[in-house]
């Protein structure tokens, strides 16, 4: 067949590469999407209303923001991240396919496996991440239940593994526990959060005191110097669903659900939720004398057994909510790429939970700067560089064209060299490496004092990953001929 001439999938001409297929994989059917344009809002809402982005806003002002400050950086790190995430979304709408699909379009059926393993990692170091919030959670309870307990490190590693192994039982249940959560838990969330910042009001003497306080910045230079890694942690706190988002919006009723929920759901439910997160920690400013950023903390101050036992179920209810919807279904999905045919959603699931064990999520949640500038900033190096070319991919060089029929089989329209797309592996190459050159070189001996006057890239990285990652594959892929498809949706 003449590569420039449309393919079209026609039912029963040969079945699916197994190694490139399985039923949780496959094109979502009619009778499988489901999901309206609540579903969609209650996705973000409950992914919003969760501890680590209360620590999100509590960071900026731990950091030395006012609160309009804050809040302005992560509205406008939340518009920012909107677009890729709702780019990305369009495929998984209207193909009914998930993420380490659609990503082979542009990187090849196997060279596929390189950004959804980027993601998975970083999607696996978050289940860590909040693995160890509801541990420590469940621990301050335990501590302030039975004082005694205090400083025994046994108790906190304890309750995490206890957390975890929760979060094990929900995954195994399957994806749809996933929407019962989610739909059902927003209500609650709500109310907790209200009940915690009432309370937070009274303790300070009211709005007031809570928010009149000035930043402190001793130079708009200073600020400045804050501001813009500020701003890329703010988009790479979602640059991991901005990827994986396909996995979800398969499931979307029509176009429209999707980006109706995802454009209210995302920027509002980020705000309202990070608003609590900042009114709360200049509370605590008021309040302790110093700004508590980390909510656990915050609960094991006020000794207070019922307090802490609402605190303690808000917590977890969060946090399994986010842990399953955000950083189980996605890496599951990658895991089970690898090999369709002996790896289970399910299985992926449990390979995630292993995985993040071992991405040692203490040490990040240690000090607000780590949080920031070592693991949001650091990660968004890795997978703006991915979104960015899967973007140029899809809207510049398809024109939102796919075979979804190929994107199942081997040598086909997707095949490029021996299942890899060289030139996608290249762009993303450069795009990581400048993108994370400042910490690269500073490894290096020689090349360390030089590390600083780079620096700005490091600050940057999402957005410098994503812009010059797309570019030089767009770029690229002008000397190539791209097949004309006719469109195959599910």
């Amino acid at each position: 067949m003449d590569p420039g001439e449309p393919q079209k999938m026609v039912g029963g001409a040969s079945a699916p590469d197994p190694r490139l297929y399985n039923s949780d994989l496959a094109p979502t059917e009619p009778a499988q999407r489901t999901w309206s344009t609540y579903n969609y809002i209650a996705l973000w809402f409950s992914m919003s209303m969760e501890v680590t982005t209360y620590m999100l806003a509590a960071s900026l002002i731990a950091g030395g923001m006012n609160w309009k400050q804050a809040v302005c950086t992560i509205l406008l790190g939340n518009l920012i991240v909107l677009i890729p995430m709702l780019l990305n979304a369009h495929a998984g709408a209207k193909y009914g396919i998930p993420f380490p699909v659609f990503v082979r379009a542009s990187f090849g059926p196997l060279g596929a496996n390189i950004p959804a393993m980027l993601r998975a990692i970083v999607a696996c170091g978050w289940f860590g991440i909040q693995s160890w919030i509801g541990g420590t959670a469940i621990a301050q309870m335990v501590h302030v239940l039975a004082p005694r307990t205090e400083g025994m490190a046994s108790v906190t590693w304890v309750c995490f593994l206890g957390f975890w192994l929760l979060n094990m039982v929900v995954v195994w249940r399957g994806v749809e526990s996933i929407r019962f959560l989610q739909s059902y838990s927003v209500p609650f969330m709500l109310i907790m959060s209200s009940l915690l910042l009432a309370f937070m009001l009274r303790k300070a003497g009211g709005f007031g005191p809570m928010l009149s306080a000035p930043d402190h910045f001793a130079s708009r230079h200073d600020f400045w110097k804050f501001f813009f890694p500020s701003l890329t942690a703010m988009v790479g706190y979602w640059a991991t669903l901005s990827l994986n988002i396909p996995d979800f919006t398969r499931y979307a009723k029509n176009q429209g659900s999707q980006i109706v929920g995802q454009a209210f759901g995302l920027p509002v439910a980020m705000v309202l939720y990070s608003f609590l997160g900042i009114a709360v920690t200049s509370a605590s400013t008021v309040v302790f004398g110093k700004p508590v950023w980390s909510p656990v903390e915050l609960l094991g101050k006020f000794h207070q057994p019922v307090l802490a036992f609402l605190g303690l179920i808000a917590l977890l209810v969060a946090t399994l909510n986010v842990n399953i919807g955000a950083n189980v279904v996605g890496p599951s999905n990658d895991i089970s790429n690898l090999a369709p045919k002996y790896i289970s959603f399910r299985m992926g699931g449990l390979i995630t939970g292993f995985l993040g064990l071992l991405m040692c999520p203490w040490y990040w949640l240690s000090t607000f700067g780590n949080y920031i500038f070592g693991w949001l900033v650091g990660y968004s190096g890795l997978l703006g560089p991915v979104a960015g070319i899967m973007v140029a991919d899809y809207f510049m060089v398809r024109h939102t064209k796919l075979d979804s029929y190929s994107l199942y089989r081997r040598n086909g329209i997707y095949e490029y060299d021996k299942g890899f797309n060289l030139v996608a592996i290249a762009a993303l190459a450069v795009g990581v490496f400048t993108a994370l050159s400042s910490k690269i070189v500073g490894y290096v001996p020689f090349l360390c004092a030089f590390s600083g006057r780079i620096a700005f890239l490091y600050d940057y990285a999402w957005f410098v990953g994503f812009f010059l990652s797309g570019g030089l594959y767009y770029l690229m892929m002008l000397g190539h001929r791209v097949p004309r498809v006719q469109e195959v949706e599910g």
